[in-house]
């Protein structure tokens, strides 16, 4: 990930056309907890049971498709939905 000048105002004027999930997006990508974790799951040889439902769970995300392979390209994205 590319290092930027977190004061400087003009690295954060892209931000203000970001919509909320966009933004949580943003958010999330860049801690390392939450990249500690993807890299965890992404390096198993097969997911383990109830492993994504305790991820989502983790950090608020839902799947709303099963997989690349099992629903159409136009249908699938990462919904966060409402947190409470």
């Amino acid at each position: 990930m590319p290092i930027s000048d977190w004061q400087l105002p003009a690295a954060y004027e892209h931000a203000k056309d970001i919509a909320a999930a966009g933004m949580a997006w943003e958010y999330l990508r860049r801690d390392d907890d939450y990249r500690r974790a993807f890299q965890r799951i992404k390096a198993l040889p097969a997911p383990k049971p109830g492993g994504s439902k305790v991820f989502s769970k983790r950090w608020g995300l839902r799947f709303p498709c099963r997989s690349v392979a099992a629903c159409r390209p136009h249908a699938c994205f990462l919904d966060i939905g409402t947190l409470a």
